[in-house]
């Protein structure tokens, strides 16, 4: 099958399966603008003329397939989109969607179920572009003891999980530093993707409160000061207070919308006394 849709028109004018949404010049135009980047600036990173960017972004002109992959390559927009524009510009898309559970991903599979058997006894989630947990280690029962299972109940949600007044956030010692550092990467990941469902996760979020100070939001400014070379997660258990830290891994070149779109977060303790909490709590877990 060709990659190209546009051989055939309908009674328009229009490509055959071209979407009925915007235009692609209209996309690129709001991509570009999102990334801050002037006419100019683009058709020079992408080997063009700013004329001919601005006859694309107008309609005057139609970005044949390699162009609009070039130009979403140098505006770094995210698989799942990238298919949009080729769609929008009466193409094919070019990366595939699978499930996780496809036979073809089973390679992948078995790399996180490695990654998060290795990163015990400290927690370990796989989420999507959402937040969404994909799956995780037993070792996440830590941090999710207490949580309501209406919070629990898949999609379970990391953002409504961490800052949900019932969630993580009753028992977190350092809630406010936490929060404006959660919403501030949230933020930041709904302007870069335009993704109108992280939008709409981020506002759902803020309006949990407390409210705080402009300087604690996203768009006022950073998340609060902190002495301590990471942000610190610290929250009340049983065998005392914990204090974790975490790191974000992606799958390197990917080509598939699923695969680009997943996130592992390893946590990691802070100090001895949680270091020492968790291995017991994991040998435990063994021997039962």
């Amino acid at each position: 099958m060709t990659a190209r849709l546009s051989d055939a028109a309908d009674v328009s004018g229009r490509p055959a399966g071209a979407a009925d949404g915007p235009r692609v010049g209209t996309l690129l135009r709001d991509w570009r603008r999102r990334r801050r980047l002037s006419q100019l600036e683009l058709a020079l990173r992408a080997g063009s003329s700013a004329r001919h960017l601005s006859c694309l972004e107008t309609g005057r002109a139609r970005p044949s397939r390699a162009m609009v992959l070039r130009l979403a390559d140098h505006l770094d927009v995210p698989l799942r989109e990238r298919n949009g524009l080729l769609l929008a510009a009466g193409y094919a898309p070019a990366y595939r969607e699978r499930a996780l559970d496809d036979e073809g991903l089973r390679s992948v599979r078995g790399a996180l179920d490695m990654m998060l058997a290795a990163h015990r006894p400290y927690p370990a989630v796989v989420v999507d572009r959402g937040w969404n947990v994909v799956t995780g280690n037993p070792a996440m029962g830590v941090l999710l003891d207490g949580v309501p299972p209406e919070l629990l109940a898949p999609p379970a949600n990391v953002a409504r999980l961490a800052l949900h007044p019932e969630g993580l956030a009753a028992r977190c010692t350092n809630l406010p530093e936490v929060r404006g550092h959660f919403l501030e990467r949230l933020h930041r990941q709904a302007e870069a993707t335009g993704d109108p469902g992280l939008r709409a996760l981020y506002e759902e979020v803020c309006a949990y409160g407390p409210e705080e100070p402009a300087a604690a939001h996203p768009e006022g400014g950073a998340a609060p000061h902190s002495s301590e070379a990471v942000v610190p997660l610290r929250f009340r258990t049983p065998h005392g207070e914990l204090a974790l830290f975490s790191t974000m891994a992606v799958i390197g070149a990917p080509n598939d919308v699923t695969l680009s779109e997943l996130a592992i977060e390893l946590f990691f303790p802070l100090d001895d006394h949680t270091a020492d909490v968790l291995r017991t709590l994991d040998a435990s877990a063994g021997a039962s």
